[in-house]
């Protein structure tokens, strides 16, 4: 009986430590960066023949108040200039550094909040939600850059630790580490954008650290079931071990 217990025992560790170093290691669903989705549907408008210039404004319109409140307003003057004005290609050009500058603004909240695991990985997974929209037109340019600055966000990532499960799968954090690969990604979006750093000033960082504190990623909200399933599953394979085990005995 004591060789079964140890089994069932090892296998729930196997599991806990598998299930955490799996999830601490994907971008899991970052619920969509808004303002990379939306360049992403203005681009469509735009690639029409003609350019849908008032379907373009009415998308960018959604995003208008997030762009404001965090980058000032200068990059919607410049927008709705061109859209006044029906420059397709000045626009998305816009739109492109917008999303530069908003991968610095997450990797910078990052920065700030490092010690916060849960918000660090939740803006990190926002910032590779933005570059995976601008990621097609770096590749097209420079392939070596695109590949640089995927390896720097999964290095990233990696520098994020992993504070596991009751003490199981825990790996120590790297800010030294992040920082490194934060300046690459950066480094490099400036380059080809033609960006300046982000001003932190530009929004609240209070209200940005709340409102990011309290989402919660798909894996790690306790109140959905289906994040409960694996744990039933295997506690009713053991249990019915332990009843096979004692009635053979019987």
């Amino acid at each position: 009986m004591k060789k079964i217990i140890t089994i069932m025992t090892l296998t729930l560790l196997t599991f806990f430590s598998l299930h955490n170093t799996a999830n601490a290691y994907s971008y899991g669903d970052p619920n969509e960066e808004k303002i990379a989705e939306a360049y992403k549907k203005m681009v469509v408008q735009l690639d029409k023949n003609p350019p849908n210039f008032t379907e373009t404004e009415k998308i960018y319109d959604t995003v208008k108040e997030e762009i404001d409140q965090h980058m000032g307003p200068e990059p919607s003057k410049l927008i709705k200039e061109n859209l006044e004005k029906e420059e397709k290609e000045e626009l998305i050009e816009n739109m492109q550094k917008i999303l530069a500058l908003n991968i610095d603004r997450r990797l910078s909240g990052v920065d700030k909040n490092f010690e916060d695991y849960e918000t660090s990985k939740r803006l990190l997974a926002k910032g590779h939600a933005t570059y995976q929209a601008l990621s097609p037109v770096i590749a097209e340019k420079d392939p070596e850059m695109d590949k640089q600055i995927k390896a720097e966000f999964d290095k990233a990532l990696e520098a994020l630790g992993n504070p596991g499960l009751f003490g199981v799968g825990k790996k120590a954090a790297d800010k030294e580490a992040f920082k490194q690969s934060k300046k690459i990604i950066i480094d490099d979006l400036q380059k080809e954008f033609q960006t300046q750093n982000f001003e932190l000033g530009h929004f609240n960082v209070d209200q940005e650290e709340e409102s990011t504190a309290s989402e919660k990623t798909e894996w790690t909200d306790l109140s959905n079931i289906k994040n409960w399933l694996p744990l039933i599953v295997i506690i009713a394979i053991i249990a019915g071990v332990v009843i096979y085990v004692i009635r053979k005995r019987r």
